[in-house]
């Protein structure tokens, strides 16, 4: 099965991750798949605080890539086959470019400030 193109997983990233923390909870859980955790393991492993896991945890489960288990534990568990290759793509994206990852997410989540800094931008004519 091949990669998503890059176009689909920009759009994912986007549309899932409302901050950057929300795409290293997604890569977090996604590597560690074969077991639950509980909020405080994730706090200390990504070194966050309770709300950014909090905010996290309900962008992934509303997308339908994490569920709750009993005990106030959570897993990654993509709902389809399609999300889970997406976020193995998006994952990918993310480590071989940061820094552009980030700014996609910023500009989503900010879409005031990308214009602000555009209308700074020298054109040629």
């Amino acid at each position: 099965m091949s990669a998503p193109p890059d176009r689909q997983v920009a759009d994912f990233i986007r549309s899932t991750c409302r901050s950057v923390w929300t795409l290293e909870l997604l890569c977090y859980l996604r590597n560690q798949s074969e077991r639950a955790f509980s909020r405080e393991e994730l706090i200390a492993g990504l070194r966050a605080s309770e709300v950014v896991v909090s905010q996290g945890l309900q962008a992934l489960g509303a997308t339908g890539l994490v569920v709750s288990q009993a005990d106030d534990l959570v897993r990654y568990a993509p709902a389809s086959e399609e999300l889970d290759r997406l976020s193995a793509a998006a994952e990918a994206m993310y480590v071989r470019n940061a820094d552009a990852v980030r700014r996609m997410i910023v500009a989503a989540a900010n879409p005031g400030i990308s214009a602000f800094a555009n209308a700074f931008k020298f054109r040629s004519e």
